[in-house]
């Protein structure tokens, strides 16, 4: 019998992040309605925060520079070199991730009693839970791009429906029971020493367990300009809950914006799982054309899928997001209005084609370009009296503004015209209706 034949790379890893999403949405909805303060509900919420704040960027740039040097890289094999069942390039990634997982776990430890969040001076709570977490949690990151990369894409699925699944209840039962909230914290850390025996296993599988010194070095030139992109812009959220925190410096302002600093998971995942996928595919030239029309199709039925699915979502999300959490988050909904128009930028590609290409110096370009734009404009949105949903304002505007500047680099420097990997009618028409509907829907935006 033939297994699930309708699931492939680029799908298998889109399930897997929404997968992923869904349930910590479902965790948020639970936690909302449960017996948990919003001050415990925010420890949570900067628990997760932190964590993603300090892996997120070099995780980042490790796991996408891989995609391209797999089997495409100068220490151990050649384009149209012979695969091997076993790959040192998986087994010295994995080391890249434990030592920089190692790095921050020690750093944290070091400077955790002049570390502080809230007027939590040198007592966060949690904190030595948040920093054996961040030494797990990074490493099993690369499970789901060892599938990815053996084409074992069904397997995803797999993995994702048994691990969320059992982090779904380690996470809601202790709750649900009436315990604190300390308790779905060891939930997770239990998880993620479950995902280190699976990592384990693949390792042993598909690893050769050879160190090289070598592809280490080169593995990291090609991801430094990605690491330090993303460190210094990467994702909004991040961003956005910094500037939150400092200027409002209230855990109750903080659960509102990051409860409403969400993009549609549909968005965000596929375009990430159609970006990664393909990265291996732009990494030579002679496959250049077929990539460029093979993204453009994909792009387009994202399209056709997406956009409108994002404007029936931006008439009823002033209705739905204090119901589907509780009133008093109501004030989350604006950012989130504002927080759907990022699949403007999010649905073309020119990131893609570059990084695939490993020109990844040009992504920190953008990088710099962005928190430049975003920083300024974000505290000048507050000034101007839009409060917290004029720092989500800002980033959309920030996005916009890196996707031009990478789209004009890819047709002046690489001479590749934006008709050849986007659907430029089809994207103007879509782009001009979903902001139109948010300006007929938000006429006014209130200050939080």
């Amino acid at each position: 019998m033939k297994r699930l034949k309708l699931i492939d790379n680029i799908s298998g890893l889109q399930i897997f992040q929404l997968i992923k999403f869904t349930v910590f949405l479902i965790i948020s909805i639970v936690f909302t309605k449960s017996h948990l303060s919003r001050t415990e509900i925010g420890q949570w919420e900067m628990f997760l925060f932190i964590a993603g704040l300090i892996t997120f960027f070099w995780v980042t740039g490790i796991i996408q520079s891989l995609l391209p040097l797999y089997h495409r890289n100068r220490t151990f094999r050649s384009p149209g070199s012979e695969k091997s069942q076993k790959s040192p390039e998986i087994f010295n990634t994995f080391l890249l991730l434990c030592i920089f997982s190692l790095f921050f776990f020690v750093a944290g430890h070091s400077i955790k009693n002049h570390f502080s969040v809230f007027h939590f001076s040198g007592n966060v709570p949690y904190l030595n839970l948040l920093l054996l977490y961040i030494l797990l949690s990074s490493p099993v990151c690369l499970i789901e791009y060892i599938y990815l990369l053996k084409n074992r894409s069904y397997r995803i699925l797999q993995y994702a429906t048994y691990t969320f699944s059992a982090q779904l209840l380690l996470i809601l039962v202790p709750v649900l029971l009436g315990k604190d909230i300390i308790w779905s914290i060891y939930g997770l850390l239990l998880i993620t020493a479950f995902r280190w025996v699976w990592l384990i296993m693949l390792l042993r599988r598909y690893s050769e367990m050879r160190i090289s010194p070598e592809y280490m070095k080169e593995h990291l030139y090609l991801g430094a300009p990605l690491i330090i992109a993303a460190l210094i812009s990467g994702s909004a959220q991040y961003v956005d809950g910094i500037i939150v925190s400092a200027v409002y410096r209230d855990p109750e302002m903080f659960a509102w914006f990051r409860y409403g600093a969400k993009e549609f998971p549909l968005v965000l995942l596929l375009a990430n799982g159609l970006s990664n996928a393909m990265l291996p595919e732009f990494s030579t030239r002679s496959m250049m054309r077929e990539s460029l029309a093979k993204i453009k199709l994909k792009s387009t039925k994202l399209m056709h899928l997406l956009f409108p699915t994002m404007m029936v979502i931006m008439f009823f999300a002033r209705w739905f997001y204090p119901r589907l959490f509780n009133p008093e988050f109501h004030k989350s909904a604006g950012i989130f209005m504002v927080y759907t128009l990022l699949i403007i930028p999010r649905l073309v590609f020119p990131q893609t084609i570059i990084v695939g290409r490993k020109k990844t110096h040009i992504t920190l370009i953008s990088a710099v370009i962005e928190i430049i734009v975003n920083i300024p404009l974000s505290l000048l949105m507050v000034k101007w009296g839009y409060g917290i949903v004029g720092i989500a304002l800002a980033t959309f505007v920030v996005y916009c503004i890196d996707k031009i500047f990478l789209i004009v680099y890819v047709w002046v420097k690489m001479k590749i015209k934006p008709s050849e990997y986007i659907p430029l009618k089809i994207y103007a028409v879509y782009s001009i209706l979903l902001s139109i509907i948010f300006l007929l829907v938000d006429r006014r935006i209130v200050e939080i």
